[in-house]
């Protein structure tokens, strides 16, 4: 087996924990928000971490496979003419850096405020839907 088919295996497989852990996160963000009065509790703190942690797994392996099928001399222009590989190559990647970048920004804010704030739940919110958009669901559930 070579390098990259273990990459997309483990990126396969550790998308399937992300989405567990974005449904934990989802339900620990709302029911803070609208059952403890905003008092940020320690499963708040924990989903968020870890939804985090496997944020950013996440996107390093799927740079480093990013990185390898464009040394294997992918084109751009061909990219960019189809939609399917536009997806992948291109929209992809940049709505899972951005919603790392925002799921980074909510653990800080849930790790030092006593209590949650409107913003951090719509960021945390942002996060999830750039993440929904850009997982693949027709590739992973065969659909």
């Amino acid at each position: 087996m070579d390098f990259y088919k273990i990459l997309l295996s483990a990126h396969k497989g550790f998308g399937y924990l992300e989405i567990l852990l974005v449904t934990l996160f989802v339900i620990a963000l709302l029911t803070t928000m609208f059952g403890f009065s905003g008092k940020v509790n320690n499963f708040l703190k924990k989903t968020t971490l870890f939804t985090m942690i496997f944020f950013h797994v996440q996107f390093l392996l799927g740079i480093i496979m990013l990185v390898i099928n464009f040394t294997k001399g992918l084109d751009m222009g061909s990219v960019m003419k189809n939609a399917d590989l536009r997806f992948q190559y291109v929209e992809h990647p940049f709505s899972m850096l951005i919603a790392a970048v925002l799921m980074t920004i909510v653990n800080k804010k849930v790790k030092v405020n006593p209590t949650i704030s409107l913003g951090i739940v719509i960021m945390g919110l942002i996060a999830v839907g750039l993440f929904a958009f850009a997982f693949p669901w027709a590739r992973v559930f065969g659909a």
